[in-house]
């Protein structure tokens, strides 16, 4: 099996993400999970979809990320190793549909419109 390579979005994080049979190392910007995620909650987000097939041991995943903050980071990392899983054996995807992993995220900040203050947050309304 060779590498591969998939994409995942959420707000505006990106994550592209290599993924190779291995012995369950998780790489992101050439760093170790538990140092880029000091956070535990963090790292469980990026890890349930390789716990939810029982995958957690046997895939090597690099991943490169940009943009966002960290929750949107870490959960554009699941999207991306889900899809990985998805592809790497096809048996995995209805649990991985069920628990909504497979699912992107549409939710996106809205833009600032003119004449307001924020994208709907109108200026203080003065009578006199």
């Amino acid at each position: 099996m060779e590498v591969i390579n998939t994409i995942g979005r959420r707000k505006t994080s990106v994550a592209r993400l290599y993924m190779e049979p291995g012995k369950g190392e998780i790489t992101i910007n050439g760093r170790p999970l538990d140092n880029y995620f000091q956070s535990d909650v963090m790292q469980i987000v990026v890890k349930q979809p390789l716990v939810k097939v029982k995958q957690d041991t046997n895939f090597d995943i690099k991943v490169n990320v940009d943009g966002g903050g960290l929750k949107g980071q870490a959960e554009a990392i699941r999207l991306a190793i889900s899809r990985a899983l998805c592809e790497a054996d096809a048996e995995f995807r209805p649990a991985l549909k069920t628990e909504g992993f497979l699912t992107r995220d549409p939710r996106m900040v809205e833009r600032k419109k003119y004449g307001k203050r924020k994208a709907r947050r109108s200026f203080q309304f003065s009578k006199r």
